[in-house]
């Protein structure tokens, strides 16, 4: 006989594209970037495109770089590549964005009810400690736990964020339900470890794995409740 999945104890949550408006966010500062460098002419989507590549390059090359390190490098590649000069404010600016990013609308009142249902809360998170600072003291003081990649020393998708994240809560795989907005981070290292995952799909370009099917994919966190309730995990 089949038992029923278990509740989990923890729920950890990407933080940029789940809980925090990172998308919307680096549109507003590639705009102001490029109007600052006179480059309105040039499309922001590309100047992403070409910024993101370097990051994610950075993020699996050694040596383990920080995230603030990462960002100004990246951000002086990409100013080289699309021919504009590349000044240390950018990457400064382009930090100090990033930690004053706002949750999407739904975010807070769902992490509250979350809470009184008797979940704990983690935040697993490919950046600094002292960036996600910001996006944190915006989420309502319900976030139990912050796992970063300067803590783990590694970015996802590679394992070892995730396993330094299970072994700082003292839970296994099955102890936990991963919310996310990442296919190629967060779905990748789902499919690898087989821990359970909710794919928050908000209609971006981003899409699916060929290979792995989330255990659901909701279009908000808003509907992150009525998923639990589905699966008898809350007492309401």
């Amino acid at each position: 006989m089949n038992l029923p999945p278990t509740r989990p104890r923890w729920l950890t949550f990407d933080c940029y594209g789940t809980l925090i408006q990172w998308d919307e966010g680096l549109l507003d500062c590639v705009r102001d970037l490029l109007q600052r460098k006179g480059r309105t002419d040039l499309d922001v989507d590309r100047f992403i495109t070409v910024y993101d590549r370097h990051e994610h390059r950075l993020e699996q090359t050694p040596p383990h770089r920080s995230f603030a390190e990462i960002s100004r490098l990246s951000m002086s590649l990409t100013l080289e590549e699309l021919g504009m000069p590349f000044e240390p404010k950018d990457g400064e600016r382009l930090i100090r964005r990033i930690s004053q990013m706002p949750p999407f609308p739904e975010v807070v009142a769902t992490l509250q009810w979350l809470k009184t249902q008797g979940f704990m809360l983690c935040i697993v998170s490919n950046t600094d400690d002292d960036i996600i600072a910001g996006n944190v003291a915006q989420l309502g003081g319900c976030i139990d736990r912050v796992i970063t990649a300067q803590q783990a020393q590694a970015y996802k998708p590679n394992h070892q964020l995730f396993q330094h994240a299970h072994a700082q809560l003292s839970v296994g795989i099955d102890d936990v339900l991963h919310i996310c907005a990442s296919p190629h981070l967060d779905l990748e290292a789902a499919k690898g470890m087989g821990f359970r995952c909710v794919w928050i799909d908000r209609g971006t370009q981003r899409k699916p794995l060929p290979d792995y099917t989330p255990d659901a994919t909701l279009p908000d966190l808003a509907k992150v409740p009525h998923y639990l309730r589905s699966r008898g995990w809350v007492n309401e």
